[in-house]
């Protein structure tokens, strides 16, 4: 495909992308009208820990004025778009920047990946490319240090990232309990990550590590009350929903609360994102089974995931 195909295919990606914009009121990344007539784009929010502001850190990566600058040149004919940008990261690939983004009220992830030079740029996902194309992701997953349920010798390992502040994580885990209850080939590695959107995602998952760090099976519990509880949790009783959850888990939900509040257990849970980051986690739930990932996990048929365990399952038999 040569490079005047790749741009219209791209403004045809960002075109389909602009269909998703509605015209609510938005709470975040609002284009108004200013008293000159002129079209500004406003915005209510602080930039995420670990997003761009300004000029980016890493010369490779475009700043967050830059990425601005595209959407409003991509989308500022419409007065209703609304957007905003959630990180600017490096992505998998050497000198690939990787653009985070929410369009409108929807809440799928918009993947952007600006090409070395900073000229173009690709909408999707990027995947893995060889011989045995998981094989790298499987290497980085493998440090992961989260909670862990199932046969320990399975030959396929299930790797979530997960926010339980996600409601899509939420109805992603039956699927996910389910394929391990009828899977004994498998087992399940849970790692936090909490998106900056969701209010208080990230203390959850601060808990979440201190439950675990009490009780195993407690962790499992307390993730599953959280979801049960979900709706009912708001930033300003987050600690009292959070303690009270941990404690009928069946650890002690005053040394949790303490626990979430430590500089140690904070470190775990960034590592944990940043394993993520990593592997080119951008949304949740994400799941890996041994290495492959699946970005959609609701949206695949079951018996495709239990055709994907046994074909991992069979591999590692015969050594990749």
């Amino acid at each position: 495909m040569d490079i005047p195909k790749k741009i219209i295919w791209l403004a045809v990606l960002l075109l389909a992308c602009a269909n998703l914009l509605t015209a609510q009121e938005p709470t975040t990344g609002s284009m108004n009208k200013s008293s000159t007539g002129k079209t500004s784009k406003t915005s209510t929010t602080t930039p995420p820990s670990g997003s761009t502001s300004g000029k980016a850190a890493d010369d490779s990566l475009p700043s967050k004025a830059e990425v601005e600058s595209f959407m409003r040149h991509m989308f500022g004919y419409n007065p209703a778009a609304t957007w905003k940008i959630i990180d600017i990261q490096p992505s998998e690939a050497p000198h690939v920047a990787h653009v985070i983004a929410v369009l409108g009220n929807n809440q799928t992830a918009t993947h952007l990946y600006v090409m070395p030079g900073g000229k173009y740029a690709v909408v999707g996902d990027m995947i893995p490319f060889g011989a045995d194309p998981y094989a790298q992701i499987r290497a980085i997953l493998v440090n992961g240090k989260g909670e862990k349920k199932g046969n320990g010798a399975a030959p396929v390992t299930i790797v979530e990232f997960s926010d339980l502040q996600c409601p899509y994580c939420k109805s992603a885990q039956p699927i996910i309990d389910r394929l391990l209850q009828e899977m004994p080939n498998t087992k399940l590695v849970f790692q936090p990550f909490p998106l900056a959107m969701h209010k208080w995602a990230m203390k959850a998952a601060w808990y979440g590590q201190c439950v675990g760090e009490q009780s195993s099976g407690a962790f499992w519990k307390f993730v599953q009350g959280v979801y049960d509880a979900q709706e009912s949790i708001t930033e300003a009783n987050a600690d009292e929903k959070l303690t009270s959850i941990a404690k009928s888990a069946g650890v002690d939900g005053a040394k949790v609360a303490a626990c979430s509040t430590t500089p140690d257990t904070f470190i775990k849970v960034q590592q944990s994102i940043e394993l993520g980051k990593a592997v080119g986690v951008g949304g949740t739930p994400t799941v890996f089974i041994n290495g492959r990932k699946i970005s959609a996990i609701k949206e695949v048929p079951f018996d495709l995931l239990k055709a994907m365990v046994d074909y991992e399952a069979a591999e590692s038999k015969q050594g990749k």
